[in-house]
């Protein structure tokens, strides 16, 4: 498959070699490679069971894999999860995984527990500046959260552990589709501030709309990889992923 040409000044941030997890004897990613540049959202779509989330999870270090990751150009097989966090690299899981019978305020002091209070208190005024909605809801519980507020508070917690690589499976799973529009919203401001964004979605429309690149995951494999706006003109995609041909908008 032939590579986007890059811009010198866009060097990788994380690189994906030929990737395979197994599950037993199910082989959920078959050689799956993709790069991230440094400073851009590069989107991974496809169905549900392509090995979305299974791609997110090999690269945070939960899942076992063979293989080459590279993270500013270092490899991370081996790594531990609380190193590659320390290195740089935050996960928000598909189902957001919050403590749901702590505070809003507490969820985010666990983001960083790896970190000195000194060093993250600015960092959480970043965070209630960025989610003002969090600052107002801080001392609430977790689990008593909309949807929304729960992947805003998903967000902040990883951002409490100052990524360079942010890892989003599916931010917008179950939500309504203007809460949709606002996560994606302040997955751009993100990118805006220097983080670099690999973004999993079924919402194949959404995510093309602020990437950058894409690639098309299906049954474990890359079939299409190219920039994002190319892909999201793309009829034959569209029928697959958009919800019909781009001539209906």
């Amino acid at each position: 498959m032939t590579q986007t040409p890059r811009s010198p000044d866009a060097p990788l941030l994380l690189e994906v070699r030929n990737l395979h997890t197994r599950y037993g004897r199910v082989e959920a990613l078959d050689g799956v490679s993709l790069q991230v540049p440094a400073g851009q959202i590069v989107s991974v779509i496809g169905a549900n069971g392509a090995g979305k989330t299974t791609l997110m999870n090999s690269i945070m270090g939960v899942l076992p894999c063979s293989g080459e990751l590279l993270y500013q150009g270092q490899p991370l097989q081996g790594v531990p999860l609380e190193t590659r966090v320390a290195r740089g690299i935050s996960l928000v899981p598909e189902r957001r995984d919050l403590f749901a019978a702590l505070t809003v305020h507490d969820n985010l002091q666990l983001g960083a527990y790896s970190r000195r209070r000194e060093k993250w208190r600015a960092d959480l005024d970043d965070v209630y500046t960025r989610f003002p909605r969090l600052l107002e809801r801080r001392t609430q519980l977790a689990g008593t959260l909309s949807g929304g507020e729960q992947q805003m508070l998903a967000i902040g917690r990883a951002l409490m552990a100052r990524p360079r690589l942010l890892l989003l499976d599916e931010p917008s799973l179950g939500l309504a589709p203007l809460i949709v529009r606002d996560i994606l919203r302040i997955v751009q401001g993100l990118k805006a501030d220097g983080v670099t964004v690999l973004l999993v979605e079924q919402n194949a429309r959404a995510s093309l709309a602020i990437s950058d690149e894409a690639y098309v995951l299906e049954s474990g494999q890359v079939k299409r990889h190219g920039p994002a706006a190319e892909l999201a003109r793309d009829e034959m995609l569209g029928a697959s992923y958009l919800g019909g041909s781009n001539a209906s908008g």
